[in-house]
This record gives structure tokens, C-alpha cells and sequence, in this order.
């Protein structure tokens, strides 16, 4: 479990995929402060991560990456975390369009 402090290599995420999940690793993106946090079982735990590292609960959304898929089906928005009524997120996924795309521009920021 860590916060990206450097771009990572696709062949980096396949090794923690292989690791956990097999094809999967499961993520939190801080929209605001435009960072990642990877590797771990739970979505949560990476959000508490972020959170102890100064991240807003409103800027965090968990997703998990599947590095051996074609680019635009790398990211998939699927994370109890995101479940906020209160923002207007009702779904395990992300809602608005405008948050899901900013949160792909992240992601793809950081793997090289």
C-alpha cells in the first residue's frame, strides 16, 4: 500500500495484480491534489492513507485499474468509498462525467 510518488510501469501494477487480485489493483485518486494511492485489499485503506497524508474525504474517489487491458478500459469506477449521497453520488461508481474524466487524466499521468 502506497502513496505514488513517482509514475509507475504497467509492469509494476500487473506484479501487484498478480500479488492480490490476479488481474486487478485497487486505487484511490485524490482529484485535488491529483495523486494516487495503490496496493491494497481494501479501497479504504487507501483512503484512510490519503487521508492521514492531508487529503479531503471529498476529493477521493476509489477505482480499481486493470493494467493489462486496452487504455480506455484501465480504469473502472467501482468502490463502496464512493457511495455519498451527501455530494450526489448514489452509486458504488462515479456519477458525474466531468469527475470520472478528471480522475482518468490522473490516472493516466501517473502510469508509464
Amino acid at each position: 500500500m502506497k502513496i505514488l510518488d513517482a509514475p509507475i510501469t504497467v509492469a509494476e501494477l500487473r506484479t501487484m495484480a498478480e500479488n492480490v487480485f490476479g488481474s486487478m489493483v485497487k486505487a484511490v485518486v485524490d482529484v485535488r491534489r491529483e495523486i494516487l494511492a495503490v496496493d491494497a485489499d481494501m479501497h479504504a485503506d487507501l483512503e484512510s492513507l490519503l487521508l492521514d497524508d492531508g487529503s479531503d474525504q471529498q476529493d477521493l474517489w476509489g477505482i480499481n485499474l486493470h493494467p493489462d487491458l486496452p487504455t480506455q478500459d484501465t480504469v473502472e469506477f467501482d468502490s463502496m468509498i464512493n457511495v455519498r449521497p451527501s455530494q450526489g453520488n448514489r452509486s458504488r461508481g462515479v456519477d458525474d462525467p466531468e469527475t470520472r474524466q478528471r480522475i482518468v487524466e490522473i490516472v493516466l499521468k501517473w502510469m508509464i
